[in-house]
């Protein structure tokens, strides 16, 4: 006998509820990409006292390097450490034999930044947030 599914929307949401669902869906994908799996990518910027004040989460997966997040603390910006960041990531990517890189980022975040360092917008949605734009960038990467 089939057992009885039904939908729920989970008030509270739970890291193992999203991880279980995260990870069928790449063991799903690695039967359609040779075994491929992401490996993900953290690069940060710390303080003397070993404090976070800002860095890079992406991933490496399908020949892209991925970048999720780039914050820096406010007090940094504009000092070379988001260029810092991006490309070291990007250093790396290449030699994980990634040739493409992409990302979103929101109209009130950094898309002059990113367009600065090669990325170039290839779509966008309006209204997101509400007045706004999220956009969506690529770069291809070049090996030294």
């Amino acid at each position: 006998m089939q057992p009885a599914y039904h939908l729920n929307v989970e008030s509270e949401t739970r890291g193992s509820d999203i991880n279980t669902i995260t990870i069928g869906l790449l063991a799903f994908n690695r039967e359609h990409t040779d075994g491929a799996a992401p490996q993900y990518v953290v690069i940060t910027v710390r303080d003397d006292a070993e404090q976070i004040a800002g860095g890079l989460v992406g991933l490496f997966y399908l020949g892209w390097l991925h970048i999720h997040a780039l914050w820096l603390k406010e007090d940094l910006r504009g000092q070379g450490y988001g260029h810092s960041l991006l490309t070291r990531a990007e250093e790396e990517a290449m030699q994980r034999g990634c040739e493409n890189a992409c990302l979103e980022t929101y109209s009130f975040q950094a898309l002059s930044f990113y367009e600065k360092h090669g990325y170039v917008a290839f779509a966008e949605l309006e209204g997101l947030p509400p007045g706004g734009k999220k956009h969506f960038l690529r770069k291809p990467l070049k090996s030294s």
